[in-house]
């Protein structure tokens, strides 16, 4: 997986929580007719998907032990936020759901329904923490809007593109240009919440960004990898960056819709 970032991307001003899309977020059909979201689509992302844990069993498959954050990039006070975790504090004040926010959802173990919500607007259900995720393709987010769990996700449909130069500190590399066109998302407008189920702090000021990449095996298996960058001035030195495979499934087998736990 190779990712960069560049003007000609997205911007997006973590002062203001405005998001400034300067992609052409849809295709013209022929005669100049612009196409909806769905019908540019150049990948096919609806379905249901299973989450393959092959790595991070530790943060992932268990609740950390208090003071885990192994891998997250935090300054002091994201690291003394994140050591005053209290699981029935939580439960007392109804916040079982901070740890299934945009920021972590991805990384939570089970599995995805994806759908078009309408034409220009996907949907993202999981079973985990029976979660909704709106990715809009048509919009940006609403000035003063509530910030929620899942916050407002801007998104649009992402060319071949090629990095030039060295890849920003912490972000990888930079995305190759034979790679498949791909969905990019920008989430903004969050409520507090966690990076893993233990407590460790993303703020409201967070801009989580994604790239979804559908690749096929040989055998005719599709995937679908979730690069998640999440950006936080509040908690985070630099940028905290995971990558998440999802395996499709051929029907609904396996569906089990949970409610949010806090261990």
């Amino acid at each position: 997986m190779k990712v960069s970032f560049s003007a000609s991307s997205l911007v997006v001003s973590c002062a203001s929580g405005i998001l400034l899309i300067s992609l052409t977020a849809f295709a013209q059909a022929p005669g100049g007719a612009p196409q909806s979201a769905q019908q540019a689509a150049p990948i096919d992302l609806t379905g249901y998907w299973v989450s393959v844990v092959s790595e991070d069993w530790r943060w992932r498959m268990v609740t950390p032990a208090k003071g885990d954050f192994a891998g997250i990039p935090f300054n002091a006070e994201g690291r003394r936020v994140g050591n005053l975790w209290d699981p029935a504090k939580d439960r007392a004040a109804g916040e079982q759901c901070k740890a299934y926010g945009a920021a972590a959802i991805m990384r939570v173990p089970g599995r995805v329904h994806i759908t078009w919500q309408d034409e220009n607007t996907l949907r993202i259900d999981t079973d985990a923490g029976t979660q909704t995720r709106l990715l809009h393709f048509s919009g940006t987010p609403p000035a003063g809007g509530a910030p929620s769990r899942q916050g407002y996700t801007a998104a649009v449909w992402e060319g071949a593109v090629r990095g030039y130069g060295l890849p920003r500190q912490g972000l990888g590399a930079t995305r190759d240009g034979s790679a498949p066109r791909a969905l990019q998302a920008v989430t903004t407008q969050l409520l507090p919440g966690y990076l893993r189920k233990n407590g460790p702090p993303v703020s409201g000021s967070a801009v989580v960004r994604e790239f979804f990449d559908v690749y096929p095996e040989r055998s005719g298996q599709l995937w679908f990898t979730v690069t998640t960058i999440v950006e936080d001035p509040t908690y985070l030195q630099e940028p905290f960056v995971t990558s998440t495979n999802f395996k499709r499934q051929t029907d609904a087998s396996g569906w089990n819709l949970q409610p949010c736990s806090v261990e």
